[in-house]
This record gives C-alpha cells, structure tokens and sequence, in this order.
C-alpha cells in the first residue's frame, strides 16, 4: 500500500507512480517507498522542496529514482540557506546541471561507491561552481567547444 501522503505529494507535481517493475521514463517514479522515507525523516515541506528542485527543473532529466531522491534531499538539507536567499538561482541551476547525465555516470561506480554519494558529489560540484567563492569565473557546463 502506497501512503496517501506520497500519492497527494506526487499528484501534487504530476509525478506518475509506476510499478516497480518497470523502468521510469521523465516524470515518472517507482519509488514511493523514497519519498515516504524521506516524509518520515524530514517532514513533508522537505519532500515538497525535493520535488520542486526535480520537476521545476526541466533540462535535468534526473531520474525520479531511490538514489536522485535521497541524492536531491541531501542536496536541500545541505543548501536549505541558500536556498531561502536565492530561490530562483537555485532552480536556475538545477535547470542547467545535467543531472541524468550525471546520473548515468554515477552508476558506472556502482559496487565501488554508493550511487547516491557519488552523484551527490558531483552535483554538489555543479553547486558550488555557481555559489561558491569563485562562481562569476566558470562554466557550469565545462563547454570545451569555448576551449577550441
């Protein structure tokens, strides 16, 4: 039985539910079991702020899976002050990340290093790029096309 809280919270954002047997297309989860985790450890607006960051983002392409969820709510916890000054930064990049890109690279260390981590680590690179110390000097995107 799915909880209610994550059926309202997944209508809420057009996010469709989909078997666990079948693989997820954009807008799309099988993995309910997540969010209602993540509902239980950290509340509701939480789960509402990780699924605003996933589908107002529209060039990221990130899965809707266990690993971009947990990957996203790390992400939200760890920036939440950031994301109260600059609310429109923050979904501006994650519009440019690449996150299925990245996501697909990540399960290349799949039995070296936890998915989630290793994804996490290279979206927090992405983050700290556009809101670090040095954010006015380079591009989100490594555009080697710039280079040539």
């Amino acid at each position: 039985m799915i909880d209610p809280r994550v059926i309202f919270l997944c209508h809420e954002f057009g996010v469709e539910i989909i078997p666990g047997n079948r693989y997820p297309e954009v807008g799309q989860t099988r993995a309910p079991d997540t969010l209602r985790r993540i509902i239980d450890r950290y509340g509701i607006e939480h789960a509402r702020l990780v699924m605003t960051t996933i589908t107002q983002a529209g060039n990221n392409k990130l899965l809707l899976d266990k690993e971009g969820l947990w990957m996203v709510s790390d992400m939200v916890l760890k920036c939440r002050s950031l994301i109260e000054r600059e609310a429109g930064a923050w979904l501006d990049t994650w519009d440019i990340i690449p996150g299925g890109e990245l996501q697909f690279v990540a399960q290349e260390l799949r039995g070296f290093v936890p998915t989630r981590f290793a994804l996490g680590g290279m979206v927090y690179e992405r983050l700290f790029r556009r809101f670090g110390p040095n954010s006015d000097q380079l591009d989100m995107l490594d555009d080697r096309r710039r280079m040539q």
